[in-house]
């Protein structure tokens, strides 16, 4: 049995087989084990049982083992379910204290899209001996600023969110590399 990597994404509609199309897919599992009022559940009915149980264990398997990477130590931790996917857990989760599904879960990612911001970066070396520090600098955030606007960030709303100086000893004296990142909300 493989689940994902690949995804039907956006063509669910089209392609799941609780849609009337034509491939399995872990939202047909959810559906066939009697989740989420989507799709509809005639339509996958033929799934053999084991096959639904075997799909469920193995979604279970990947998502403990994405939470026990991300975890900083042994404690059971609290997830949070959204997107899409979010409708395939009913079910505990070894390492999970609780799982939460906020109200709306199925578009977060959609907002989470929508309420980004626009960034840009500058990462390069500056002699302070030929710019000036002050000079460097502000070149710098000049153009990582229009780097965020030419991504899409509004200009009165980009800051500067990051600034790092690095001496590099083993160039030219005055050396310095400078990475600056500035972020904006995106323009409408």
């Amino acid at each position: 049995m493989r689940i994902g990597p690949d995804s039907v994404g956006h063509l669910i509609r089209e392609r799941a087989l609780a849609f009337g199309g034509e491939m399995l897919t872990a939202t047909d599992i959810a559906v066939a084990a009697g989740r989420e009022g989507i799709g509809d559940p005639a339509r996958v009915a033929h799934i053999p049982r084991a096959q639904i149980e075997a799909a469920q264990d193995r979604i279970r398997s990947m998502l403990e083992g994405g939470v026990e990477r991300m975890k900083l130590n042994a404690t059971d931790i609290p997830v949070v379910l959204v997107g899409g996917g979010s409708i395939l857990v009913d079910f505990p989760l070894a390492g999970v204290s609780n799982i939460i599904v906020p109200p709306s879960h199925g578009v977060a990612n959609a907002v989470g899209a929508a309420i980004a911001q626009a960034g840009g970066e500058v990462d390069r070396c500056y002699s302070y001996a030929e710019w000036g520090r002050d000079a460097a600098l502000d070149d710098a955030r000049r153009l990582a600023t229009q780097r965020a606007i030419d991504a899409g960030a509004d200009p009165t709303t980009v800051a500067i969110v990051e600034q790092e100086e690095l001496p590099m000893a083993y160039l030219a004296a005055g050396s310095t590399r400078i990475r600056i990142r500035a972020v904006g909300d995106m323009s409408i």
